[in-house]
């Protein structure tokens, strides 16, 4: 075989892509980028293939489903025990029921699973994926660039390795999939920007805690929080999120607050009488944010993209989509059969039109203020509607965006339930106010 001349040799790339994080979204990249052809180099910069997230809603939302699907998922975290995640909500005006008999054969969900049993799954399919290759104890320590200021552009990074060596890894498209203080944005001089939470978060896992139904609970307290979703292995996660106010008396007893603000919610799970197989951890201080999902010759996928508040549940779904949408988008200009800045900006447009609407109520919602007027109609309708709470579920798996959930259309449906529920409830009372007088 004939061997390229030094000129040639300087212009080989090491790797078509370069991902910095085998957590969900780097995973999910990998491999989906890999299938299209591209050779992936895929850095951790934990050297243990078991280590996982441990701070997380441990839940996968409905609109991840055809993303687990295409990674071939779906066997092995059915094997794993993962719970669909089918739920009911409270509100002051009842509970939402979206699920039901004549409903559980129509509706999509997604799944609960625990990060210990969803992350070493993930990675080794990663690691089993032909031209992936898993570099564990890799850390990205600096970027190579090409070109000066508005014309830079990223070519590869510097990493250390897990002897205490220094490499550098040179590639057409560098991924930070690095969680939501990526170094790769730092080094990239892409900011992200702030949104304030206004509530703090503390959760537990519990082995043998009843719920009705067996399926995820969730409290709207306005403005406190709560939900308890049951995982593989028996394991169920319950998390509380309180508006900030309370956090000084919440401090001063952590495991009794906790679990007295568990006692308190409506229809509680019997905590006491469960085991409590982790620690109470948390948060005081966890703000959204959401930056440029591309620049020249790099990406962001999952939390470096868009870190969501915790309390809907929806950041690993979105680190799934996210990758998905970014192999899609830039597979084949990534093996280098295509343009790679007009495929960014096609992932940059679909990210956007994606979760934008759904950052930007989320962002509204974590200040901790009450529900506002279009809420209350919807959230009230849908206790009193089967039909309403299944679009409810629709909105709250992703499945359909704000613009749909707020449709003129479901807008209308809403009223109209209301509007027949306080009839009722007029008639009711006047029936009563009748019987009383007899």
């Amino acid at each position: 075989m004939t061997q390229p001349e030094p000129a040639e040799r300087a212009a080989i790339q090491d790797y078509d892509v370069v991902i910095g994080g085998a957590s969900l979204a780097g995973c999910a990249a990998a491999i989906l980028l890999a299938r299209r052809g591209a050779r992936v180099a895929l850095l951790e910069r934990r050297s243990d293939p078991e280590a996982y997230k441990v701070l997380c809603t441990h839940s996968i939302t409905a609109g991840a489903h055809p993303v687990l699907a295409e990674l071939g998922l779906l066997p092995a975290l059915e094997k794993a025990g993962a719970v669909p995640n089918k739920a009911r909500w409270h509100t002051r005006w009842g509970w939402i029921e979206p699920w039901g008999a004549e409903t559980d054969a129509r509706l999509p969900y997604g799944y609960n699973v625990r990060r210990s049993t969803l992350d070493p799954l993930i990675r080794a399919r990663a690691a089993q994926t032909p031209g992936v290759d898993l570099l564990l104890g890799h850390q990205v320590t600096g970027l190579l660039r090409e070109g000066a200021g508005g014309d830079a552009r990223t070519v590869g990074v510097r990493v250390s390795t897990r002897d205490g060596g220094e490499r550098e890894l040179r590639a057409r498209l560098v991924v930070g999939a690095d969680g939501k203080d990526s170094a790769v944005a730092k080094f990239a001089g892409v900011p992200a920007k702030p949104y304030e939470n206004g509530r703090f978060g503390y959760l537990a896992h519990f082995r043998n805690l009843p719920l009705r139904d067996g399926i995820s609970h969730a409290w709207f307290l306005e403005p406190d929080m709560a939900y308890a979703f049951p995982n593989d292995d028996g394991v169920t996660v319950v998390a509380v999120l309180p508006d900030k106010k309370r956090l000084p008396a919440f401090r001063e007893d952590l495991e009794g607050s906790f679990l007295d603000f568990v006692r308190a919610l409506p229809e509680a799970p019997p905590v006491d009488s469960a085991e409590r197989v982790t620690k109470i951890i948390g948060t005081v201080d966890y703000p959204l944010h959401s930056r440029r999902p591309t620049a020249p010759g790099l990406a962001f996928v999952g939390d470096a993209a868009l870190t969501a508040d915790p309390l809907w549940g929806v950041g690993c779904g979105w680190a799934l989509q996210s990758a998905q949408w970014l192999a899609e988008a830039v597979g084949p200009a990534a093996a280098g059969r295509g343009d790679l800045d007009k495929a960014l900006a096609v992932y940059a447009r679909r990210h956007g039109r994606r979760l934008r609407g759904h950052q930007f109520l989320a962002a509204d919602f974590a200040t901790a203020r009450p529900f506002n007027p279009v809420e209350r109609l919807m959230f009230s309708a849908a206790a009193r509607d089967t039909a309403v709470a299944r679009h409810m579920h629709l909105f709250a798996s992703r499945l359909i965006g704000p613009t749909r959930f707020l449709s003129p259309v479901a807008v209308a449906k809403a009223s109209v339930v209301n509007l027949r529920h306080r009839r009722a409830a007029r008639g009711q009372r006047a029936a009563r106010a009748s019987s009383s007088a007899a």
